[in-house]
């Protein structure tokens, strides 16, 4: 298939169906060795040179041992997903947990004004958004409640949404965080420290969250194993 999208040729399934429109054309054909001389393997693999589809491009990863081939390959392929989703919509929301606080506050306030039952389910929906900026702060080795509490104070003290958690290194920044905060938490506007993601990722993270406890909240038993023995 990569061969087809580099060269420009057509996938055929029988010999009997190949004809010259369905050919691909390459300026060189290779294969190269990798490895050292002292191996007993070498991989070798074939290089496509001056193909009619320049965009196609093959990356080569290696590393120490297969975790850190998988890290690698796990990375590059979330950085291309990123690049995909700024070409189909290049708007963004900035990250440290700021985009789910602002998020949060809205939906708490519109819980305000709905009456019934449903007003626990919003409310519910609001405390779960701030799950997100509390595991941020866990895994960074802060208190989570105080930091979403100052995340959530600071927001609607300065009414500005892009208030997230900042752990910042330089001298200056750092003076900068505790002017607004008085020293105590790491509460600071994420567009001067330039952390953001895509919209349509955030988009996909909220719904696809909400689908799987839609359907979780669908089953109305569970059989153990060993039940009914």
């Amino acid at each position: 298939e990569h061969v087809a999208i580099a060269t420009g040729g057509r996938i055929v399934a029988r010999v009997e169906e190949l004809s010259a429109d369905k050919l691909g054309t390459a300026g060189k054909v290779k294969q190269i060795s990798l490895g050292t001389n002292n191996s007993r393997r070498q991989d070798r693999i074939l290089v496509l040179e001056d193909c009619k589809n320049t965009n196609a491009v093959t990356v080569l990863v290696r590393g120490g041992n297969q975790m850190i081939v998988e890290e690698a390959k796990r990375s590059l392929h979330d950085s291309m997903c990123v690049v995909r989703n700024l070409i189909k919509d290049n708007r963004v929301v900035y990250g440290g947990g700021s985009a789910e606080v602002s998020c949060s506050l809205a939906v708490s306030k519109h819980a305000d004004s709905v009456t019934g039952v449903d007003q626990y389910a919003i409310k519910a929906f609001a405390n779960a958004l701030e799950d997100i900026p509390m595991a941020l702060a866990e895994n960074a080795g802060l208190s989570p409640i105080e930091e979403v509490a100052a995340m959530k104070s600071q927001q609607v003290k300065e009414d500005n949404p892009y208030i997230g958690l900042g752990l910042l290194m330089s001298s200056g920044d750092t003076k900068e965080m505790e002017s607004n905060t008085g020293g105590k938490y790491h509460s600071t506007d994420m567009r001067n420290v330039g952390v953001f993601e895509t919209l349509i990722g955030k988009q996909q993270q909220l719904q696809l969250a909400a689908q799987v406890v839609k359907m979780i909240l669908k089953i109305d038993d569970v059989i153990a194993m060993g039940q009914y023995e």
